[in-house]
Parts: structure tokens; C-alpha cells; sequence
């Protein structure tokens, strides 16, 4: 081969190596843009390796060791807006457009096994212990619990019968004993007991806002205590964590509090800033919850439930942390 063909084709050779630059670059920008993650980055994990903790960042469904929980992040396709997970089964508040949603209830290995529409915009999502139901709350007027002038819609769907229950305001209410009606009435933050029929939320009606426990096969609540928002059950079933307004006035923000069922008696934990979120327990001692700095950038940490410690980040710019544990989410 003579010179000038040596260099045309080297020439040809690093046109075309180039091509091949650009188009991986390409297509891993484009992967980049329709995944929400790096190409090459560790496909998301839901506990099959060890227990996880479930998250959202940057609006991705995302999983981290629970061991090492601001370590290295597995970050999934799936976008939500807000996520939980027990017993085989994950709950995704996932954005269709800017203005509409829909829940997304997905098995552990994330595939879909139902969608469901939802009006407003979501606030939070549960799983009972067995994951058999799914609730979620969304805003459908107003965004924030620190004020009046907002309405809720709470739902539940029980994944063994198909059955939807799209709002709780139907369900018969006895406050302080008595029989209750009012237009006014609002519903977030359920959590479940063990026997999937038994729940727990927040009711909100004439300025005041109730612990209720519900029955579901009756289609009743009853009020417990005033001033507990987003009840979340522990695992042994004795406690509810749950955010309480200081001085009994939102506007002043939450303080994480522990509820003793059988006493009824209140634990103020050690995390002193408000705490606008339904807390997650990582064990019967520890909870995890989400708090956001004065640019809304959120944070998980964790702090002990009966009062004592420190608070401690866990994971930094994430949110809807849910333990995964590899024997059953």
C-alpha cells in the first residue's frame, strides 16, 4: 500500500471512529433523558441483595444499602413523585403531565399490576405490612397542610379484590362519641394496621384535626386525639409516629412526635425542625422522615422514636424513604 492510500485510509478510519464517538455520546444523552440516570449506572434493586431503603430523588424511584445509606444510589427509570413499599408490593404517585397523575401499584420486581387516576396533586402514598392495600392522598385544592382554604381526597386499593375506595369523606364519623356530618370534612395520611381492615388517619373538620381509626368493612372512623397529622403505625403495632403542630397551630410548623395507643400519651422526639411528612419506622426503635431546607431541597434522616439521641442524615436530596428488607420488601 502506497503512502497516499496509507492516509487516505487512516483517514477513513478516524472519520469513522468518530461517527462512533458521537453516536455513543448520543445515545447515552438520549438514554440519560429517558432513564433519569448515567448509562452504566447499577439497576435499581428492591432488597434481594441485602435490606435497601426506598427513595425518591429528583423525582426517580431510587434505592440505597441500608447499611451504608448515603452510599452509592441505585436509581431506577420509574418517575414518582412520592413512593412507599411493603410486602411485596410498591406504590409510585407517578407524573402523566405537569398537572395530572396517576398511582402506579407495581410488584417487587416494578411491574405494573394496576393504575389508577387521581385528581390534585399527590402528598402521600402507603402500603399495609402484607401489601395487600395501597393509599394515597392528593391536594385537589390548595398545597399545603399549614393553612386553611385546602381540600384532600384520600383513597385506598385493596389489591386482592380489585376493590377502589376513591374517597374516605363518605365514611360514617363519630367524633367525641357522637355521630358527626359536616361538608368540611378532609382525610390524609393513612396508615394501616396488620389485619388490612383497621387504618389509621388524619380528619380534619371545623379548624380541628383528629387521630381517627377506621374500620373498612364497616365504612366508619372514630376520632382518638386531636392534633395528630400523618399517623404512621409502627411494625410492633403499640405506636403511632406522627407530626404534630406546635401549639397546636401548623402555621407554626411540626414537631415528629411518638403516640403510646394504649396510654395515649405523646413522645417528642429529638428532631426539633418541622417536619411536614408521614414518617417511615426502619425498625420498632428508629424512624426516618423527610425535612427540607429553606430552598425545598429535601433530606432524609432518622432519629429514635422514643425521644432520645441526636437526629442523623441519612440520605441527602431524596424523600419517601421505605425499608426493603430482601424477604419481602
Amino acid at each position: 500500500m502506497n503512502t497516499r492510500a496509507r492516509i487516505l485510509l487512516a483517514g477513513a478510519v478516524a472519520l469513522l471512529l468518530a461517527a462512533v464517538a458521537v453516536g455513543y455520546v448520543t445515545l447515552a444523552a438520549d438514554r440519560t433523558a429517558a432513564t433519569g440516570r448515567p448509562a452504566g449506572a447499577a439497576p435499581l434493586s428492591l432488597g434481594a441483595d441485602g435490606s435497601r431503603l426506598l427513595l425518591v430523588g429528583d423525582r426517580r424511584l431510587s434505592s440505597t444499602a441500608l447499611a451504608d445509606p448515603n452510599g452509592p444510589r441505585q436509581v431506577g427509570e420509574l418517575e414518582c413523585v412520592r413512593s412507599y413499599a411493603a410486602g411485596g408490593t410498591v406504590v409510585c404517585a407517578h407524573p402523566d403531565s405537569q398537572w395530572s397523575y396517576r398511582i402506579l401499584v407495581l410488584d417487587r420486581d416494578l411491574t405494573e399490576r394496576k393504575s389508577i387516576p387521581i385528581p390534585g396533586l399527590p402528598s402521600r402514598a402507603r402500603v399495609s405490612p402484607d401489601g395487600r392495600m395501597v393509599a394515597w392522598t392528593t391536594f385537589v385544592g390548595g398545597d399545603s397542610y399549614s393553612g386553611g382554604g385546602f381540600a384532600t381526597r384520600t383513597g385506598i386499593y385493596d389489591t386482592a379484590t380489585g376493590e377502589l375506595t376513591s374517597s374516605l369523606e363518605d365514611f360514617a364519623v363519630t367524633r367525641d362519641g357522637a355521630a358527626y356530618r359536616s361538608a368540611d370534612v378532609n382525610y390524609w395520611g393513612v396508615t394501616f394496621g396488620a389485619d388490612d381492615n383497621r387504618f389509621y388517619a388524619t380528619l380534619s373538620t371545623g379548624g380541628k384535626r383528629y387521630l381517627v381509626e377506621g374500620d373498612l368493612a364497616a365504612r366508619t372512623v372514630r376520632t382518638v386525639k386531636e392534633n395528630v397529622e400523618c399517623p404512621s403505625l409502627s411494625p410492633d403495632g403499640t405506636r403511632l409516629a406522627f407530626k404534630q403542630a406546635v401549639d397546636g397551630d401548623p402555621g407554626k410548623g411540626w414537631r415528629l412526635s411518638v403516640l403510646d395507643l394504649a396510654s395515649l400519651q405523646v413522645t417528642a422526639t429529638a428532631e426539633t425542625a418541622s417536619v411536614d411528612d408521614q414518617a417511615a419506622w426502619l425498625d420498632d426503635r428508629t424512624l426516618a422522615y423527610t425535612v427540607r431546607d429553606s430552598g425545598g431541597n429535601p433530606e432524609v434522616r432518622s432519629t429514635a422514636a422514643d425521644g432520645s439521641g441526636t437526629p442523623a442524615l441519612l440520605v441527602a436530596g431524596a424523600e419517601s424513604p421505605a425499608v426493603l428488607h430482601p424477604s419481602g420488601l
